[in-house]
């Protein structure tokens, strides 16, 4: 079975857990996160407001966007957010210290978070309201600064009044679409035997101990199934006395064949996100300039009139025509499901082919301005340094031939995956193999049919 092969990094790389489990490891990493993080935010609010030569613009919307979703999401799931600045400074007054685990409680009002909440709706309308703005983001230093700044001071906020990520697990936007697309991931932390987590009474990896924190990201780790809501922190590593907690290297795209998770919220996260790749496709990379002015704000009520569009095309457009789509295929699954379930299910398909849409955006947009950050690396004010020599490297797009094929062959190999799994969630609801296969056609035609359009924008 597909789920059923797993490679066990520990065991295969002998340095690696203990480095894992060092309490060095991880704050090192998030200090130097964060030194980058706060000099885009010293630069956005301080620096040049030409979006071209601020480092804030640069290395957060080019290097760190073109590391995330061309590397890291699509090999390392969550490795983000083992590594991530936003929760840090929250974080460690939530535990008086930074690396050494400090005895006690942790320090916060230890709030409970509305039981409504508990999901990734919050998420969903957060990332929502920061793409509408995208395209003032992207161009406007101060405005991405200001960002960024909110985004730390609400993680400290949360932790100061809930115990443990809240802020990570709950409304972080970008946290959410990295959690549903370490559903594709090949790395996933597990337990290597749930029966012996299930038996050990004292649960260390929620409860903590001298080595290390209860979990942060408040999962059990026996019980995880899926990659979305752990968050990579390791500390689950650490605590854990019976060497139990594993880290394995498995086939792309397993946590997506888990049926008894899937939720509506988690579906409506895939539309949100192919959606957007869509819309930022047409409106960044396509040639219609006048709605890349509109989502530039060149006057309020056309940025209004761009806004209730992409609203509406992702919460409205793209989850109606995929509720008809599943209403088809649901009369071909050959026993009876249950219409919601179906969609739910079905949207899971939709996953690999919205991450292969942004890594096809991404080549054009990363590769077309990547040279910026050569400049900005040395000048990151725009105050006419040039600490590594770098500052006049003039701007010059990175294989621009290569680009179109890059992305054909991202959108291709997404469509196809994307494919393979609707017949296996189709599988999954019917009675046979000739009823999963009917099942699936108009899932798989919905998909090609949206493929095509981006290809049209990429290629013409």
């Amino acid at each position: 079975m597909l789920g059923q092969r797993r490679i066990n990094l520990l065991h295969r790389i002998p340095f690696l857990k203990n480095t894992l489990k060092s309490r060095v490891f991880q704050p090192a990493l998030m200090l130097i996160t964060l030194f980058v993080f706060t000099l885009a935010i010293l630069s956005g609010l301080f620096g040049t407001p030409a979006g071209s030569r601020n480092f804030g613009i640069i290395f957060v919307w080019i290097v760190w966007w073109a590391l995330l979703i061309l590397l890291l999401v699509p090999f390392l799931g969550r490795t983000w957010c083992t590594i991530c600045p936003i929760p840090a400074p929250g974080e460690w007054l939530q535990r008086r210290g930074i690396v050494n685990r400090t005895p006690g409680r942790l320090r916060t009002r230890r709030w409970r978070w509305p039981r409504r909440l508990k999901n990734m709706w919050l998420q969903n309308f957060g990332f929502l309201g920061v793409a509408i703005f995208s395209a003032v983001i992207l161009t406007r230093p101060n405005v991405s600064a200001w960002l960024l700044l909110t985004f730390m001071m609400i993680g400290v906020v949360l932790s100061l009044l809930y115990e443990n990520r809240i802020f990570c697990r709950y409304v972080c936007p970008v946290g959410g679409f990295i959690g549903l697309y370490s559903l594709v991931a090949p790395i996933e932390l597990r337990v290597s035997d749930p029966q012996l987590c299930a038996t050990h009474a004292t649960k260390d990896c929620i409860t903590g101990n001298e080595r290390g924190y209860s979990c942060p990201w408040m999962v059990f780790p026996g019980n995880l199934a899926r990659n979305n809501y752990c968050g990579m922190c390791l500390e689950c590593l650490k605590t854990c006395p019976k060497n139990n907690v594993v880290i394995n290297l498995r086939p792309f795209g397993s946590d997506l064949l888990v049926a008894k998770e899937r939720q509506l919220d988690e579906a409506y996260k895939a539309f949100i996100m192919l959606g957007c790749a869509l819309l930022y496709s047409g409106v960044l990379l396509g040639p219609w300039s006048w709605i890349k002015q509109w989502a530039n704000m060149d006057t309020l009520p056309h940025w209004g009139l761009y806004a209730i569009g992409f609203l509406v095309v992702n919460l409205v457009v793209l989850p109606g025509l995929f509720w008809l789509t599943t209403a088809l295929a649901r009369h071909l699954v050959g026993q009876p499901v249950s219409l919601g379930r179906l969609f739910v299910d079905f949207a899971y398909a939709l996953i690999p082919l919205g991450l292969a849409a942004w890594i096809a955006f991404s080549f054009g947009f990363v590769l077309v301005n990547g040279s910026y950050a050569l400049g900005v690396l040395s000048d990151p004010f725009g105050w006419d340094w040039n600490l590594f020599g770098t500052a006049n490297v003039p701007w010059t797009p990175l294989w621009p031939t290569l680009i179109p094929f890059l992305q054909v062959g991202a959108l291709i190999a997404g469509l196809l995956f994307a494919i393979h799994i609707a017949y296996r969630i189709a599988r999954q609801n019917s009675s046979g193999h000739r009823q999963a296969y009917l099942a699936m056609l108009p899932v798989s035609g919905f998909m090609t049919a949206i493929t095509f359009v981006f290809l049209r924008l990429y290629i013409g």
